[in-house]
């Protein structure tokens, strides 16, 4: 069961720009068909991979969320558990607007955090599953 209120997963559905962690220039991977899915409905997404610099569906992607010199609204996770926390504050430190850790992905002290920090936090979600009960029309 995923974690994160309607209202939240409504709002962070509607928000134009999200950095995607753990975006794979592989067509073959999740985090690449939700990126794909994501920017088909009007998102721009902004990879942020070790793969610096290269372009992932026709955006350049970036080490690390401080290094995006454009605002973020939302911080798509797609790293294991133990590495989305650090994440998440990332996500927090650089203003942020939403954080949405993907399926499997669960960190309940990170959820807190943010939480606490006043930012929406969606938690073992997918914004592509999501999308068609709860995004834009």
């Amino acid at each position: 069961m995923g974690y994160g209120d309607e209202v939240t997963v409504r709002r962070l559905l509607r928000y134009p720009t999200w950095a995607v962690v753990g975006l794979s220039a592989n067509p073959q991977r999740p985090s690449y068909g939700v990126a794909r899915f994501l920017q088909a409905h009007g998102v721009r997404v902004i990879p942020v991979n070790p793969n610096c610099g290269a372009s992932v569906l026709g955006e350049r992607a970036y080490c690390a969320l401080a290094d995006i010199p454009d605002p973020v609204d939302v911080v798509d996770v797609f790293r294991r558990s133990e590495a989305a926390g650090a994440v998440a504050d990332e996500a927090v430190a650089i203003g942020a607007r939403g954080v949405w850790f993907q399926l499997d992905v669960v960190d309940h002290a990170a959820y807190d955090r943010v939480r606490a920090a006043g930012i929406g936090m969606v938690m073992d979600r997918c914004p592509a599953i999501e999308w068609p009960a709860h995004g834009p029309r």
